[in-house]
């Protein structure tokens, strides 16, 4: 799941129709960041439209093949069409990316030469009212990435406790107004659809300064909530090492700091050798460094890129590489 509107391209589908797609966030820094060639294989973990996709099987023809998970049966589709011309090559699963350890087996990998994570939502989830992901239009309270998931939004809304409301609200969301905020949604329930939340928020919490809309913080906790984001992404980067080939590459972008905080810190960790408290006078935690740092900070999109597509400007991408065995 990601976002996927960035700068427009023109690609070639049978029968020499061109057809206008538009680039994901940091297209070509995830292309030079993976280094695609034939004949590696490779893994989308999100693959949503299949914009990364797309860049990956291009690089790595003629022999290259690329896995693609997502949890959303439509942006499969979507991946599918776009992917088109490299039939043969990709195999695309509607699972989730905590899988991808059982999904290497199932098509037969040993190991990947390239695994590319784009976090959070897509373009194509938000501009989509009846996913309920957005208070720009009303939708139901739905912001399940897997439509066959059964806690929804709403669930969480009408049902969950003051307290646990606020604690969900800051922990997720890092909402200041955590508490005020929890006690509207209480005082208002039952509430149905996105605009009624979102109003709800804004009548209760003083103007801010900042140019985030009221309720942006709520909407993005409840999302991470209901699809278990960041347990999920926490799961997935140590598996994802796993399958990695030596010399190999993982490249990650999130979208707010609580998910660049678990990739940072993974990152970190398994690219020091001791693990052991600073104040420890001997090592005897036995950890060796199995990654090291393609970038020692996370890569931002361009101006130029932000200005075309504003949802690329908190962008994060950090780059490790699989060490080889000595």
């Amino acid at each position: 799941m990601h976002h996927t509107t960035s700068r427009s391209v023109e690609v070639s589908q049978p029968g020499g129709k061109p057809t206008l797609y538009h680039l994901p966030v940091l297209y070509h820094q995830i292309i030079h960041a993976l280094r695609p060639k034939s004949p590696g294989n490779y893994i989308d973990a999100t693959i949503g439209a299949g914009g990364h996709a797309w860049g990956i099987l291009d690089t790595c023809s003629p022999d290259g093949r690329l896995l693609g998970l997502d949890l959303d049966p439509s942006a499969l589709e979507l991946a599918k069409t776009r992917l088109a011309p490299f039939n043969g090559r990709f195999s695309l699963v509607n699972a989730s990316y905590t899988t991808i350890t059982e999904q290497l087996d199932r098509v037969n990998w040993h190991s990947v030469e390239g695994i590319v994570f784009d976090l959070g939502i897509s373009s194509m989830q938000l501009d989509t009212p009846d996913r309920g992901f957005s208070f720009q239009a009303v939708g139901p309270l739905d912001m399940r990435f897997n439509p066959g998931q059964d806690l929804k939004a709403a669930d969480l809304v009408n049902q969950l406790s003051e307290n646990e409301l606020a604690s969900l609200i800051w922990k997720y969301g890092e909402e200041p107004n955590s508490r005020r905020i929890a006690r509207a949604i209480c005082s208002a329930r039952p509430i149905s659809t996105t605009v009624e939340l979102a109003e709800v928020i804004t009548l209760n919490i003083r103007k801010q300064k900042t140019h985030i809309h009221p309720a942006t913080r709520t909407f993005q906790a409840l999302r991470i909530a209901v699809n278990q984001e960041l347990m999920s992404i926490e799961k997935a980067l140590p598996d994802a090492v796993s399958v990695l080939a030596p010399g190999g590459r993982l490249a990650v972008i999130s979208f707010h700091s609580l998910e660049d905080r678990i990739v940072k810190q993974f990152f970190r960790q398994e690219c020091r050798d001791c693990i052991c408290p600073p104040a420890q006078p001997m090592c005897n935690c036995g950890h060796r460094a199995i990654l090291q740092e393609v970038v020692h900070r996370p890569i931002m999109a361009s101006e130029e890129e932000i200005i075309e597509n504003p949802r690329a400007r908190s962008a994060r991408l950090r780059i490790v590489e699989k060490r080889k065995l000595a």
